[in-house]
C-alpha cells in the first residue's frame, strides 16, 4: 500500500507508517478506543485526493477523513485499520466574493484561520462550535455552536460542496445562490454524513456582515430551572439574540479554582446582541427587562471588547477547568437537544443524574437552541468511573428522546452513538443505509461509523 500511494503523490513526506504520526491519526479527542490506520497521507489537490480513493475503492481499503481531530464521538477512529486522509495541507481560502457573501474554501481551512481572512472584507463566518475545526470537519459533523442560536447549524450555511465519491467520480452540489429548487437537496444530504458518503474537496460557504456593536450580558439565578426558564423567555420574546449559553453552578466554581477568579458561583446566563449601535442599546434594555423578571439575582452588562472577553471567560474555560480539577483525567462530554420548552426540565433532570452518580461534572451548552452538554473530566482507564458516566449518559439520552429531543444535537453519531440512532430514528434507519448502500456499495468511506458494519448489507 505504501509504494502505491506514494507513486500517487510523488513525496515521501506526504505518505507515513511512522506510529507517532499513525498514533496521532488513531481517533479524536474522545473517550473512545483508539485504533491506529494503517497509514496516513497528506493530499495537497483535488486530483490527488479523486486517485487516492480511486485506489482506495479497487482494493475495497477504508478511508477515513480527518481534519484537526476535535470530534468526540469517535468519528475519526480507522474501525477497520485503512487511510487516513489527513486534510492539513488542502488549507487555501480559493475564492472570495464579498459582494455575493460568498467564500469557497478547501476542507483542511480552519474556522480562525478564514475569519482572520475574511476580516478585510468586513465579513465573517458565524459558526463557532469552540474547537478551531477545520470546515471540513464541521461540515461533516454538521457542527453548530455559540452562534447556532442566531446563524444555525452549518447545513444553513453551506451553499455547495465538491465532492469525492467512494468510486472516485467528483461531483459539485448546490451553487453560489442563497437559495436553489433545483433537483434533490444533496449538499444537505453529504452535510452531517461524517466522512461516510463522500470526500469534501471543497466548500462554497454564505458569510455575513461583522455587526457595528456587540454587547455581552452575565445574568446570575439561584437555580439551574431559573436560568433555563430564562432563555426559553428570550427566545420567546423575538429579541434576536446573538450567543445565549449557561453555565451551572458546579462550572463556575471550577473556573474559579482553576483561574483564580471570583465570579458568583451560581448557574449564570451568558448573552450576546449584536447590531447597530442604536439597536444594541435598546436590544440589551429589553434583555436586562427580562433577566429581571425571570428572577435574575444580579446583571451586568459590557460593550468593551476587553470587557467583553472577560465576561465570557467562564463560559470559555469551562471545559479546561472541568478536565483540570483531578491529575490524568480526560474531556468527555455529553450532547443532547431537546425543544425550548423542555429546556429547563431537561437540565434540571441532569443535574439530578450528576449527583446521584457522585460525578464531577458541570452543565453548559447552547441553551439558545435547546442544545445543553454535561462535561467531565474522567479517568478513562477507571472502568467504574466510565461505567457509571455511560449509565448516566444513557440516562440523560432517553431522557432527551421521551421529551421530543434528539441523541445530538452537535456532536454527531461517530462510534459513540450508534445504538441512540436506531431507537431515535427507527422508521428512517432503513432508508438510510439504502443510502449508503447505494453511494458507497463496497463500505469504505469511513466505515464503522452511524451503523454497524453489519447493518449496511441489506436483505
Amino acid at each position: 500500500m505504501y509504494e502505491d500511494l506514494l507513486a500517487i503523490l510523488e513525496d515521501t513526506e506526504r505518505v507515513s507508517v511512522n506510529e507517532t504520526v499513525l498514533e496521532h491519526h488513531s481517533g479524536g479527542t474522545d473517550y473512545l478506543e483508539r485504533k491506529k490506520p494503517d497509514i496516513v497521507v497528506f493530499p495537497k489537490t483535488e486530483q490527488e485526493v479523486v486517485e487516492i480513493v480511486k485506489y482506495a475503492s479497487s482494493k475495497k481499503i477504508p478511508i477515513i477523513p480527518f481534519g484537526a481531530g476535535s470530534s468526540i464521538e469517535g468519528h475519526l477512529m480507522p474501525v477497520f485499520g485503512g487511510i487516513s486522509m489527513d486534510f492539513t495541507l488542502m488549507n487555501e481560502v480559493t475564492s472570495v466574493y464579498p459582494d455575493d457573501f460568498v467564500v469557497k474554501v478547501q476542507p483542511g481551512v480552519t474556522r480562525m484561520q478564514l475569519n482572520k481572512h475574511l476580516k478585510k472584507y468586513g465579513l465573517f463566518f458565524p459558526i463557532d462550535p469552540g474547537a478551531d475545526a477545520t470546515v471540513g470537519g464541521m461540515a461533516a459533523t454538521n457542527a453548530s455552536g455559540t452562534n447556532a442560536v442566531k446563524f444555525g447549524t452549518m447545513k444553513h450555511n453551506v451553499l455547495g460542496l465538491q465532492v469525492v465519491m467512494a468510486d472516485g467520480s467528483l461531483i459539485s452540489t448546490g451553487g453560489e445562490t442563497i437559495k436553489s429548487s433545483a433537483g434533490y437537496n444533496l449538499t444537505e444530504l453529504l452535510i452531517g454524513s461524517e466522512g461516510t458518503l463522500g470526500i469534501f474537496t471543497e466548500i462554497t460557504l454564505k458569510l455575513t456582515g461583522i455587526p457595528e456593536a456587540t454587547v455581552v450580558a452575565k445574568a446570575a439565578f439561584e437555580t439551574v430551572e431559573e436560568a433555563g426558564k430564562a432563555a426559553e423567555l428570550v427566545l420567546q420574546s423575538g429579541v434576536g439574540i446573538g450567543k445565549m449559553e449557561l453555565v451551572d453552578a458546579a462550572t463556575i466554581q471550577a473556573v474559579n479554582e482553576f483561574k483564580g477568579t471570583d465570579f458568583k458561583e451560581t448557574p449564570t446566563l451568558f448573552l450576546e446582541y449584536n447590531g447597530t449601535a442604536e439597536a444594541t442599546k435598546q436590544g440589551i434594555t429589553f434583555i436586562k427587562e427580562l433577566m429581571e423578571d425571570s428572577g435574575s439575582t444580579h446583571f451586568e452588562f459590557e460593550n468593551d471588547s476587553i470587557k467583553r472577553a472577560q465576561l465570557w471567560e467562564a463560559r470559555h474555560q469551562a471545559a479546561l477547568a472541568i478536565v483540570g480539577r483531578k491529575p490524568n483525567r480526560k474531556l468527555v462530554s455529553t450532547d443532547v437537544c431537546v425543544p425550548i420548552s423542555q429546556l429547563a426540565l431537561s437540565i434540571a433532570y441532569t443535574r439530578k443524574l450528576l449527583e446521584e452518580y457522585e460525578m464531577d461534572g458541570a452543565i453548559l451548552g447552547h441553551v439558545g437552541d435547546g442544545n445543553f452538554h454535561a462535561v467531565f473530566g474522567l479517568n478513562t482507564e477507571d472502568e467504574e468511573e466510565m461505567a457509571r458516566f455511560h449509565a448516566l449518559n444513557e440516562k440523560v439520552v432517553t431522557f432527551a428522546l421521551e421529551h421530543r429531543g434528539t441523541c445530538t444535537g452537535e456532536h454527531g453519531i461517530g462510534v459513540g452513538k450508534m445504538k441512540f440512532l436506531k431507537e431515535e430514528r427507527a422508521t428512517s434507519l432503513k432508508m438510510m443505509k439504502l443510502i449508503k448502500r447505494s453511494l458507497d456499495p463496497e463500505n469504505i468511506l469511513n466505515p464503522g461509523k452511524i451503523f454497524e458494519m453489519e447493518e449496511v448489507t441489506i436483505e
